[in-house]
């Protein structure tokens, strides 16, 4: 079975020394380490060393599983109960913080130094599209900060480049003007403008400000951000898009490709890109050349610039928790119960934010739902998962709901008490600390893939958008990673009914068969 492992375990066994000394003919300007004079969202990185999946007691052994060849930040003296993240997934131990492509893209351009030949990590054979012209096109226009691996090729150096991040994408206190939005749903439309804008050029708007533009000081602030990635353009069961939070620091100059997200996938299959499940440094999230969200979709993030980082730290805190016990199994990802937005939100609800919830689809609709799915597939277990589409709380299902609940109700919570409700603590810090509301569009990466749009905020979007013959859907197969028994701290505790029939409709189902038998019943006593 093809599992998409990235590197072989023994190219990424390539420590530190041995790419100093790689490296010795060139100036050591140009290559830093990956956890040098970095940071990783809230955490210096001093706190942390480099490794792999395969380090002893590093990290939590579940976690490991997942990432054995794969790069990682651990931290340097791992304990139960730290503060620190088990682990960041890296996937890579140098960065050059500062250069341009060559025309040719084959070598990176630093200023005061040698040109430092380049080649690009290896695409994933499951991986239908890949950088091409058009995305050298693309970082040839801007300078570049380039995570990777620094190798040999024919007795010279080489960097082998795995994330190619903009310099220019950056939030610059010195150019933002105050944009509040119209309307209640303006967050919504802001999603929507240009169908997602996956062509449109990267731009930050200001939202709101507690204090005038002469007081800004934003550099070093605390961030708690909320992603959210738009449709896929060449995948119909992507059409929802992808959700995440992070936190952070905001660079002195705006910049932050270095802050955390805390990325949730399906943890039980192989993706194409080779995405899993981790906490990652935001170069790392959008930008990696095969799992990079920026390569197939545009994006959209709503960022709170605090005035303490207290907020920001509760979160990271909570989520780290939450990664543990799913890499445990403990819980599993479901794409209606526990998906990416679901299980983010779980973590703000149960910090205290009461974010309003707007409903099911609708109860009704998911009974039929259930009826046509099942008859249709052949299958009980296929028109259960669609009715669990239906009747799940769509700030839990979908991520473009998510976004704009979180986004709007933050900025209620900001212009006072919304009436009637009680504030918890952590609103109150909101309240408190928030100094200001960036929204940041980001484009889509030009390549061989086709690009992406908006994400739905219904199911009715969804089918409108969706070809009408499921037969006709684009669809990546990907194969199961089954968890090994071995792992596992105890059996999972049970999430979903065994029943092959939701409750709603085996009621309905025995109360129709009820009233079938008592009709005939009575049919039966009228003829005798």
């Amino acid at each position: 079975m093809h599992t998409p492992t990235r590197l072989a375990a023994g190219a990424l066994a390539l420590n530190l020394a041995a790419a100093a000394a790689a490296h010795a003919a060139l100036p050591p300007a140009p290559i830093a380490s990956a956890l040098e004079g970095e940071r990783l969202g809230l955490y210096d990185s001093n706190q942390f060393r480099y490794s792999d999946g395969r380090c002893q007691g590093c990290a939590p052994r579940q976690a490991l599983w997942y990432f054995q060849d794969e790069g990682l930040a651990v931290p340097r003296q791992p304990a139960a109960g730290s503060a620190l993240p088990d682990l960041v997934w890296l996937g890579a131990p140098q960065l050059v913080p500062q250069a341009t492509l060559a025309p040719s893209g084959q070598a990176l351009q630093v200023a005061g130094a040698p040109a430092l030949p380049m080649r690009l990590v290896p695409k994933l054979a499951s991986n239908r599209s890949w950088f091409d012209a058009s995305s050298l096109n693309f970082f040839r226009q801007r300078e570049v900060r380039v995570r990777g691996t620094l190798r040999e090729q024919a007795g010279q150096p080489i960097f082998e480049a795995r994330t190619i991040w903009p310099r220019d994408f950056v939030i610059d206190t010195a150019v933002l003007r105050p944009q509040p939005l119209p309307g209640s749903d303006s967050l919504a439309g802001f999603v929507r403008q240009d169908n997602g804008g996956a062509r449109s050029p990267y731009a930050a708007r200001l939202v709101w400000e507690r204090q005038p533009a002469g007081a800004r000081d934003w550099g070093g602030k605390a961030v708690l951000a909320i992603m959210l990635n738009g449709a896929q353009g060449d995948d119909d069961e992507a059409y929802g898009g992808h959700f995440a939070v992070a936190t952070g620091r905001l660079g002195r100059q705006g910049e932050w490709a270095d802050w955390m997200v805390n990325n949730f996938y399906n943890l039980d299959s192989y993706s194409e890109k080779g995405i899993v499940a981790a906490m990652v440094p935001m170069d790392n999230y959008l930008m990696d050349l095969n799992s990079g969200q920026q390569y197939y979709r545009p994006s959209t993030m709503l960022v709170a610039l605090l005035r303490d980082a207290r907020t920001a730290r509760a979160y990271q805190s909570r989520i780290q928790d939450t990664f543990r016990r799913f890499y445990r199994h403990d819980f599993r990802y479901r794409h209606a119960a526990a998906n990416c937005a679901g299980i983010s939100m779980d973590v703000f609800k149960a910090l205290g934010w009461q974010v309003p919830e707007q409903g099911p689809t609708g109860r009704l609709k998911a009974i039929g739902a259930y009826g046509y799915k099942a008859a249709k597939d052949m299958s009980l277990a296929s028109g259960h998962r669609a009715y669990d589409y239906f009747t799940e709380e769509q700030t839990r299902l979908y991520p473009a709901v998510a976004f704009a609940a979180l986004g709007q109700d933050l900025l209620q919570l900001l212009g006072g008490n919304p009436p009637g409700r009680a504030l918890s603590a952590y609103e109150r810090q909101l309240q408190e600390d928030v100094e200001a509301l960036v929204l940041v569009h980001i484009p889509q990466v030009p390549s061989s893939r086709a690009f992406g749009s908006a994400p739905v905020f219904s199911i009715d979007e969804y089918m409108a958008r969706a070809p009408q013959d499921q037969a006709q859907w684009q669809i990546v197969p990907v194969p199961p990673r089954p968890f090994p028994a071995a792992l596992r701290d105890g059996p999972a505790p049970a999430e979903e009914s065994s029943l092959p029939v939701p409750a709603p409709v085996g009621g309905m189902l025995l109360g129709m068969a009820g009233a079938g038998w008592h009709w005939h019943r009575r049919r039966k006593r009228a003829r005798s």
